[in-house]
């Protein structure tokens, strides 16, 4: 069907006549007369009929021109959406995120983001490092959102936000609560740690590769930082974590610090995306977002 034809019927009807719709749409009016008779052959019904001056339209006009304002008004939609999606406005982001961020920054950052987004549909999933780095490159994720060391990764675009401490912690009854010791002494205590995987995981073990100590004994494994963290505070074992985890367990004596001789680690926050590849509008947004987010956090 000639789709062109059926849009000047519809301009007609709309506006009341040919001389309206060929103002409307910038088409002298013999052209919309002769190109609306020309649509009228094409799909053989006459669509008017002529009282005296006036169009009217036949038993069988009625009925097309409900089905061209439907397909018309569906245009419109499908145009409102794509400019949505242009904007950023409207989409869907699957986003990957480690342990720390996805617990204890990301869900502040995207309630915030959803308020003033509402249209955006966010879906996080929650992994260890090697599985984050996977989804993303396997585009089950177009964000991933890490917290670790920092070291490159093939295909990856690292955008740093900021970095932590990382600390010793243990219960504020253990010997070595507010102390300062060696590293050997430190790595000779039972940890509880999560999952091979874990960036931080990785982390203690290169530490005591790097220092030609024993790998630590890891007497309890979880698969959240949040148990691990319970297991500690209930008086076993000690942990190496980020210290955006246990700032406030710390301040609030819920936990301790263990203070070792030259040992002094530092913990990225990075965003993390395909190398070479363009966000769609919408994860380019919450990039932008998370980004303003991390700053006014480093400022409080």
């Amino acid at each position: 069907m000639n789709l062109h034809g059926l849009r000047l019927f519809h301009a007609i009807v709309r506006y009341g006549g040919v001389t309206r719709a060929a103002e409307e749409l910038n088409i002298s009016q013999p052209a919309v007369s002769s190109q609306v008779k020309r649509f009228e052959r094409e799909i053989g019904i006459q669509l008017f009929v002529s009282e005296g001056r006036k169009l009217v339209l036949t038993d069988a006009g009625t009925q097309l021109i409900t089905y061209a304002e439907r397909l018309f008004m569906l245009e419109q939609e499908v145009e409102h959406f794509v400019e949505d999606m242009i904007q950023g406005r409207k989409g869907l982001i699957r986003l990957s995120a480690t342990y720390l961020p996805s617990n204890f920054l990301l869900p502040s950052w995207i309630a915030r983001f959803k308020q003033a987004h509402e249209d955006v549909e966010i879906i996080v999933s929650t992994s260890n490092t090697q599985m984050a780095f996977d989804q993303l490159l396997r585009y089950e994720a177009e964000i991933a959102i890490y917290g670790g060391s920092g070291v490159s990764h093939p295909g990856v675009h690292w955008d740093k936000l900021f970095e932590d401490e990382m600390w010793f912690v243990v219960h504020p009854d253990h010997a070595y609560a507010g102390q300062t010791i060696s590293l050997q002494q430190m790595v000779a205590e039972p940890f509880i740690m999560r999952e091979q995987g874990s960036a931080t995981r990785e982390r203690l073990a290169a530490l005591c590769t790097n220092n030609n100590l024993p790998s630590p004994r890891i007497a309890l494994q979880f698969d959240g930082l949040n148990e691990t963290i319970s297991a500690v505070k209930a008086g076993y074992g000690a942990n190496f974590i980020s210290s955006l985890v246990v700032r406030e367990d710390v301040q609030q004596g819920r936990l301790a610090r263990v203070f070792v001789d030259n040992v002094k680690l530092q913990n990225t926050i990075a965003i993390c995306t395909r190398a070479g590849e363009k966000l769609s509008p919408a994860a380019s947004q919450l990039v932008q977002w998370i980004r303003q987010e991390s700053l006014v956090m480093q400022h409080e």
